[in-house]
């Protein structure tokens, strides 16, 4: 299936606040009071990170460990759900659930990316619990999970392409005859993170489009860089600068479309 036949895709171009952004402060991404804002600022797609707990409650958060944005430690698939919801990030904000987000943010589209095996079967049953297949996109660096996922959820929701597929797209000339890979998003950095690779090209983007797929591009907090990417016809970008982001595409005529 294209990027077309979901619901979540948006017509015109998807501006993707990445856990959230920082108007409500740099240091509580992931938290409710990140999203609100981001929504308040006119965003409508969200992009956040599942884990599970050691008792299954699958909660939004990125990290596999709470040391670094909370005022508690451990890891996250080693603690119950009663540890991790007297965590506090950035101090204040408490470790929402998934239902928490779905629920409070319900006109809300979420790109979901999937950071652990033990969060696979939760989240399908998550989004199916809500009626929410439609209005998410799920990814993940992981092949295995990404293909566990789709195989519980179904064509209902749409998927980002794994890491191979989006080789295939960068560099596949001779081979794009080829089915192309499962997946409606292209969800990639400017560069390969390990070699430095450029991956985002006219090439890449026309292959993408040719197959009904979008490209979206990650983490873009310049200005420039935004504007330059646009110049080269990505259809998505994820930032932390929401703020930077709505005032770039207001400016080229895109926010809202």
């Amino acid at each position: 299936m294209r990027a077309a036949d979901y619901p979540y895709f948006p017509e015109g171009f998807c501006a993707l606040a990445h856990r959230g952004g920082t108007a409500a402060g740099a240091d509580v991404e992931n938290s409710l009071a990140a999203f609100a804002s981001a929504l308040e600022l006119g965003f409508t797609h969200l992009e956040t990170d599942v884990h599970a707990t050691a008792d299954g409650v699958l909660v939004a958060f990125h990290d596999d460990r709470l040391d670094r944005v909370t005022d508690a430690s451990g890891a996250v698939a080693a603690l119950p759900w009663a540890a991790l919801r007297e965590a506090r990030i950035g101090g204040r904000e408490p470790i929402p659930t998934l239902d928490e987000v779905l629920d409070a943010f319900p006109d809300a589209r979420l790109n979901i990316d999937i950071k652990a095996d033990a969060a696979v079967v939760p989240l399908a049953r998550t989004l199916a619990r809500h009626a929410a297949q439609e209005r998410v996109c799920v990814g993940s660096f992981s092949t295995r999970r990404l293909r566990a996922f789709r195989r519980l959820a179904g064509s209902l929701v749409a998927t980002s392409v794994d890491p191979a597929g989006v080789a295939w797209y960068a560099f596949g000339y001779g081979v794009r005859r080829v089915a192309a890979p499962a997946g409606q998003a292209l969800q990639i950095p400017v560069r390969e993170e390990r070699t430095g690779v450029p991956l985002v090209s006219r090439p890449l983007i026309r292959a993408a489009h040719r197959a009904g797929r979008v490209v979206h591009v990650w983490t873009i907090n310049d200005p420039a860089e935004m504007h330059r990417l646009i110049d080269l016809g990505v259809d998505g970008l994820v930032s932390d600068e929401v703020t930077v982001l709505r005032d770039v595409l207001v400016a080229r005529g895109l926010w809202g479309r």
